[in-house]
């Protein structure tokens, strides 16, 4: 007997990346070599302090129980790393553990919003933002990050009317997939704007230790008023290479972590204790690593976006996160040169439209190779005959 998936999830679907992983398996039957630039998982090592907290923690029998809860120890982590990242001061009620970002904003709509509820996102953006608002039964509606504005959003050009019935919005800089920056005056005239009209602000801030060029990476909460009219979403995973650990946390106004912990309370057991101990020594220990790992993605930037220029891709620099986002050529679609590029030269990317609409006439690429394999591909994209090196 067939069963016949609920109706709610026909709204998901896999067709780019259905036929991306299709053509990759071809390649990978035909034997040809595969440079995988798709997927943002970071290739550096965690902190040794971190795997001897881990190695530690797993030795002692009651760290296999359930957690149920946050540790004290965890939550005053937080707070105390607030305090000394991003001089910013939270009480610990005001932030709660969850299993990454993705399962966090994924359940935030469930949390927030009531089914008519609207919900105001990028495009281009994270999918998850999407899902999460859509399995909250929220209208969605979309601002559109341009790249004659930076990439930033432009809240003057909502309509008044929408901003009035908006739950939240949606905000994520440094920005995945675009790799812009904002700045804090950016941040200060959406509090304001929140404050006028009423809606909460969701804030991604999963990059703010991978930002480029001296540009300063902070907190949201940092600024006047933002505890009051939301939240944000603070990881480990890719400062910290810890991806698969999945320590992330909802910070900020005590309302919405209210109500993401007593759903979460419904389904979940808690983080496990050796990965609590996992996000205590990173959030307490050394930073210098961290530092050199951002001047390092800073040179695998400038050393393949170089080397792309050199083949006559003219490409734009990130300002910030572990990928880059780039126009492809005349006469394809983000989609066609994702297919072209993976069949001439073996080097896949995530095509823009991945991400929404706007994202048509882009490519994203994650910087997880070592600088010196990053220009190697760039160079066997310049030999593919993609681009006319004569101009």
């Amino acid at each position: 007997m067939e069963y016949k998936c609920a109706e709610r999830l026909n709204h998901f679907t896999t067709g780019i990346f259905a036929a991306l992983d299709e053509k990759k398996a071809e390649l990978a039957k035909a034997g040809r070599r595969i440079y995988n630039l798709s997927v943002g998982t970071p290739d550096f090592k965690p902190p040794k302090h971190i795997m001897d907290a881990v190695s530690e923690a797993v030795k002692d029998t009651e760290n296999y129980k359930y957690s149920l809860v946050d540790t004290d120890e965890m939550l005053q982590a937080v707070v105390d790393y607030y305090k000394d990242r991003y001089d910013t001061v939270i009480s610990a009620d005001e932030v709660t553990g969850v299993h990454g970002t993705q399962e966090g904003m994924g359940h935030l709509g469930m949390a927030m919003c009531n089914p008519g509820d609207t919900v105001l996102l990028p495009d281009p953006g994270y999918p998850i933002f999407e899902a999460g608002s859509y399995l909250g039964g929220a209208d969605v509606s979309y601002y559109p990050l341009l790249k004659e504005n930076g990439f930033l959003p432009v809240i003057e050009d909502i309509p008044e009317e929408l901003l009035r019935r908006t739950k939240y919005i949606v905000l994520s800089y440094p920005s995945n997939p675009v790799g812009a920056a904002a700045p804090k005056s950016m941040y200060e005239k959406m509090i304001s704007y929140a404050r006028k009209y009423g809606f909460f602000i969701i804030n991604d801030n999963a990059y703010s230790d991978i930002i480029f060029d001296g540009r300063e990476g902070f907190s949201f909460l940092s600024l006047p008023g933002a505890k009051e009219v939301g939240v944000e979403f603070f990881s480990l995973s890719k400062s910290y290479n810890v991806t698969g650990f999945r320590i992330s946390f909802c910070v900020g106004n005590k309302s919405i972590v209210d109500a993401l912990k007593l759903l979460r309370s419904q389904y979940d057991f808690g983080i496990p204790y050796p990965v609590q101990k996992a996000a205590v020594a990173a959030l307490k220990g050394p930073r210098d690593s961290v530092k050199a790992q951002c001047a390092e993605y800073q040179r695998r930037r400038d050393v393949f976006l170089g080397a792309l220029r050199n083949i006559g891709w003219n490409v734009p620099d990130s300002q910030g996160t572990m990928f880059v986002w780039l126009p492809v050529p005349d006469g394809y679609t983000s989609q066609s040169f994702c297919e072209a590029l993976m069949d001439r030269a073996g080097v896949i990317g995530t095509p823009g439209t991945a991400f929404g609409p706007m994202g048509e006439g882009y490519i994203r690429f994650a910087l997880v190779k070592p600088a010196g394999e990053l220009a190697e591909i760039a160079g066997i994209i310049g030999r593919s005959g993609l681009f006319n090196t004569d101009t």
